[in-house]
């Protein structure tokens, strides 16, 4: 329900992910009170900490699932919001997925954009 409604206006749905995915996720969300409004949160499956439910993290937390659940990758795999030098400047990749064998190394770079923003393919361009 939680994802619905935090996707509800943004022109886009959920419907790339199965019931059970979206069911899985929506589990790891909880409400809090923040300036008297009830905001959602989502404990982050890799950074195992509560983040404020945006579109674009619904999203990653949908993938996260699919990445761990249905493909298999162990969680030591994975990092969200992983720095990515370019020259002097450092830009966040949304999710990438380690080398097997050397840790340290990207081996899948996942960049995520909320739905109806368009510039995802040339910043995931750029940071290869």
């Amino acid at each position: 329900m939680w994802i619905d409604k935090i996707l509800k206006n943004t022109g886009h749905n959920d419907s790339l992910f199965s019931d059970e995915e979206r069911a899985a996720v929506e589990s790891s969300i909880t409400v809090k009170s923040v300036k008297g409004k009830e905001t959602p949160y989502i404990t982050c499956q890799v950074r195992n900490k509560e983040i404020k439910l945006t579109p674009e993290e619904a999203v990653r937390q949908l993938y996260i699932h699919r990445l761990l659940h249905e493909y298999g990758y162990h969680v030591n795999r994975l990092q969200a919001e992983f720095p990515v030098n370019f020259g002097r400047e450092i830009k966040k990749a949304d999710i990438v997925i380690f080398d097997r064998k050397r840790l340290t190394d990207a081996y899948i770079i996942v960049e995520l954009k909320k739905p109806k923003l368009a510039d995802g393919k040339d910043q995931l361009k750029s940071y290869c």
